[in-house]
């Protein structure tokens, strides 16, 4: 259903029990360097109503205050706390299963300050795990190590399976690339964490003390965003502003329950 126009009444009702809304970054509140003409209103909005919003990106490379000052200079008022990375993820993750301090981590500087942060100790020497993020200093030396930890049975797990990230220049390989190259070389495959996997959603709510049937999933991608929405048992809410057209939604197996035209017509929804 494309909700072009008001919604109907359960809509609204649906909306309203909705106290945290999780948002995707690129394509949903921004694009690239712009920002949505809308993306104010919204914020606004919800705060005007006492909800609370999330920004969840699969971005490994990295962290939250890189984030909050990017919002910052297009605009958005963010804290550190209201961004939420695959990279912090993968983190509840390894905590949540007890793999112990110690991590091989093949990530940028960003990454492994964000591990370092969390208390875990960055070593190629017996390593918990292996963890790989969306590396753009990836080098020839990290990929060897990595291979021989996971074919010596070292845990392989990835922060997130983006195969490529859009730049203005065009795609370049993303985490997802590099986990295949890995795999292609052991024959091991990585427990991966971001979305569209629900363990997102999960260090959500258990970060933030969340009901699952109060929490919405905002984005513009139905592989990722909505298809970890769906897995996750959450309200999810595609919006048209990014990468999805309506066209795509008549293959798609991720079929979200709202559809909007962006972020300015759930704000009216929610008037």
């Amino acid at each position: 259903m494309h909700c072009s126009q008001n919604p109907p009444a359960e809509i609204r009702q649906r909306l309203s029990a909705i106290r945290t809304f999780l948002l995707d970054l690129d394509g949903t509140v921004y694009l690239g360097e712009q920002l949505f003409p809308w993306s104010l209103e919204f914020l606004a909005r919800l705060q005007r109503l006492g909800k609370e919003f999330i920004f969840v990106t699969n971005n490994s490379s990295q962290n939250a205050r890189y984030y909050v000052a990017k919002l910052a200079r297009l605009g958005v008022a963010a804290r550190p706390e209201q961004i939420f990375t695959s990279g912090e993820a993968t983190i509840y993750y390894l905590r949540k299963h007890r793999f112990g301090q110690e991590i091989c981590c093949i990530g940028t500087p960003a990454l492994e300050e964000e591990f370092r942060e969390a208390g875990f100790v960055l070593t190629p020497r017996q390593p918990a795990a292996v963890v790989l993020g969306f590396d753009l200093t990836l080098t020839y030396e990290k990929v060897r190590l990595a291979c021989d930890l996971v074919r010596n049975g070292v845990p392989f797990i990835a922060t997130h399976p983006d195969l490529n990230c859009p730049t203005p220049e065009g795609p370049i390989p993303d985490c997802g690339a590099m986990a295949s190259l890995i795999t292609a070389a052991t024959g091991v495959t990585p427990k991966v964490i971001g979305k569209p996997n629900p363990e997102m959603v999960e260090a959500l709510c258990a970060k933030f003390g969340l009901e699952p049937e109060s929490v919405a999933m905002v984005g513009d991608r139905l592989y990722t965003d909505i298809a970890m929405g769906r897995q996750a048992g959450i309200t999810t809410i595609l919006v048209l502003s990014g990468e999805t057209q309506p066209q795509d939604l008549a293959e798609s197996p991720h079929q979200p329950d709202l559809i909007a035209d962006h972020l300015g017509k759930i704000a009216k929804w929610l008037d």
